[in-house]
């Protein structure tokens, strides 16, 4: 399940997406248009800029801009750096593979094996929509504000 903090996250992507890519856009409007609570904003932004995602000015006229272009910026990576895994279980994850402690044997598990189909078809899905894609759906950020609700 996507954590709020992750919605929260692209949420703002996508508005910093549809921004002027020049101006600096303060944290206390992209919490105003993304629906998002700014103290939980300002530590979901700093999580992105010390990936690599966001660029920050600071002063009167600062704020965040996207640091790479929208169409590079995967929604799957994203999600990755602020909530970990795909997976939606341990032992069916690629980069943080961790095996049941009830499981006799992992290789035969029917669980593993249909969770790793799910996230499969997850990452997929997440890993082939861009954040550009997302800001320009006309009705992407509606989407996830009834998502969190």
């Amino acid at each position: 399940m996507l954590t709020q903090k992750a919605k929260y996250a692209l949420r703002s992507l996508a508005v910093l997406a549809a921004a002027d890519p020049l101006v600096p856009l303060p944290i206390h409007e992209i919490a105003d248009r993304a629906h998002a609570p700014q103290k939980f904003l300002e530590a979901i932004l700093l999580e992105l800029r010390r990936h690599g995602v966001l660029a920050s000015t600071r002063g009167k006229s600062g704020g965040y801009v996207l640091a790479r272009p929208a169409a590079e910026l995967r929604v799957g990576d994203v999600i990755r750096m602020v909530d970990g895994p795909l997976a939606p279980i341990p032992c069916a994850s690629l980069t943080a593979y961790r095996p049941c402690a009830d499981c006799p044997d992992p290789q035969t598990c029917s669980i593993r094996s249909v969770m790793r189909r799910v996230r499969d078809a997850t990452a997929a899905i997440l890993d082939n929509t861009s954040i550009a894609d997302i800001a320009a759906a006309p009705d992407a950020l509606a989407g996830l504000t009834e998502a969190a609700e």
